[in-house]
């Protein structure tokens, strides 16, 4: 007689589950790994670097401060470092490997955190670039007769610069999430910064009454006071920022990750 042998199981309930640290350092990992994400990353450095060169040579010698360089590379960051968290966030979506990543790890809410950790520590990576970047410039300007002045208001360096950018970096991680597709997010970035914001102006100038109306649903018009005059808005500037940013950050983040959490990958 031959024995019947009881068929083997494996018992996973003793492992301990990866490090969200390790999650995070791997998806910081596949934002640089693949073509797409890392001659993206040079070319916003590179366009910086250029915007740099050409306003040292052409811009007064009284305005190459270092106050004057670090708006431009802020600016030029502010458009293009979104998109690279947008790459990040939908490339499950578009690569067609979110079955893979989700095998590995079966909690897919842990795996939104570790890319949200993923896009905050590239956007800062790219900022201090940035910020060097800005530095370079001002030593350009100088030689080429500017007056080499080194100080700066901290509130340029943190609004104008650090929270800016920051805040572009949870709208392109709230828009990818929405729209789960690198194309179609990219498409909606720029209609957001882009096309919104000329949207609301024209409007705002037709009828005063939209005009009152506007920084209570429109986030970019919200966020102005942060970035301009004495960068600190009023209790009511606050509520219009609160509520405009509960339309266009928190409402669309929640609902791409009820529908990360259900979507079906194949």
């Amino acid at each position: 007689m031959s024995a019947t042998t009881a068929p083997m199981s494996l018992d996973l309930s003793g492992t301990q589950r990866v490090p969200m640290s390790r999650l995070a350092k791997v998806e910081f990992r596949k934002s640089l790994d693949t073509r797409a994400g890392f001659w993206f990353t040079l070319t916003i450095l590179a366009l910086v670097a250029v915007v740099m060169v050409i306003y040292s040579f052409a811009a007064d010698d009284t305005m190459k401060d270092f106050a004057d360089y670090l708006p431009i590379a802020g600016g030029v960051l502010g458009y293009f470092v979104p998109i690279l968290i947008i790459m990040l966030v939908t490339s499950e979506a578009s690569q067609r490997n979110g079955l893979v990543t989700f095998t590995l790890e079966p909690q897919r809410s842990r795996v939104v955190i570790a890319k949200f950790l993923a896009g905050v520590g590239l956007a800062v990576c790219v900022m201090i670039a940035g910020f060097v970047l800005a530095a370079l410039g001002t030593l350009l300007g100088t030689a080429l007769g500017g007056t080499g002045e080194w100080s700066v208001d901290g509130n340029l360096v943190f609004n104008g610069f650090v929270l800016a950018n920051l805040i572009g970096v949870f709208i392109g991680f709230a828009i990818a999430m929405l729209i789960m597709n690198t194309a179609g997010a990219i498409v909606g970035y720029f209609a957001y910064s882009l096309i919104l914001p000329i949207a609301v102006g024209i409007l705002s100038a037709l009828s005063s009454g939209f005009e009152k109306v506007a920084p209570w649903i429109e986030f970019n018009t919200a966020q102005m006071p942060l970035f301009s005059g004495d960068y600190t808005p009023t209790g009511e500037e606050w509520a219009q920022i609160l509520v405009s940013g509960t339309i266009w950050l928190i409402l669309p983040l929640a609902l791409g990750i009820w529908r990360l959490l259900r979507i079906e990958f194949k």
